[in-house]
């Protein structure tokens, strides 16, 4: 019985109170305004996204979200690479409540664990910028420069943008 509570009580600290308000992912491949159509309707498709805003001339699209609902971003990925694209920049938006966070200590979010790879010892709050730095969510460029191992299924190498 203590062992349940003590495992109960490590994975309550991991988890955090906070909240993914945006996210702004930028696209590789766009020649007109009707790929960006394309990108734009296929996010549309997605029961969790609210709206999505794009930018022709920085090819990026901010993608706000219903309330209440859960966020899978390796499906916003998807929707962009079935639409015959690539995400070569993607940030979300996090509100954090005094969060504390270490290099490499898992952080839940919303049913989502993070791996922050940069920042010592770093207290988060308020609207803080997480970029992703996993493969398909930047350049080929990008993801070879940070050298990471494959994250642990359902996890993502984030850094603070």
């Amino acid at each position: 019985m203590k062992k349940t509570l003590l495992l109960i009580a490590i994975a309550a600290s991991l988890i955090t109170n906070a909240q993914v308000n945006t996210v702004s992912l930028q696209a590789s491949g766009l020649t007109c305004s009707m790929c960006s159509n394309a990108i734009n309707k296929a996010l549309k498709a997605l029961d969790f996204v609210q709206d999505v805003d794009a930018d022709m001339k920085s090819y990026t699209f901010q993608v706000s979200f219903k309330p209440n609902s859960i966020i899978d971003f390796d499906m916003l990925r998807k929707s962009v690479e079935k639409a015959g694209f690539t995400v070569c920049a993607f940030v979300a938006t996090i509100h954090f409540d005094k969060r504390e966070v270490k290099i490499n200590q898992p952080v839940t979010i919303q049913h989502q664990t993070f791996l922050f790879a940069n920042g010592a010892t770093t207290l988060l709050d308020g609207n803080m910028l997480i970029k992703f730095l996993d493969k398909g969510f930047v350049s080929q460029k990008e993801y070879k420069q940070h050298a990471f191992l494959a994250p642990p299924p359902h996890s993502y190498h984030v850094a603070l943008d």
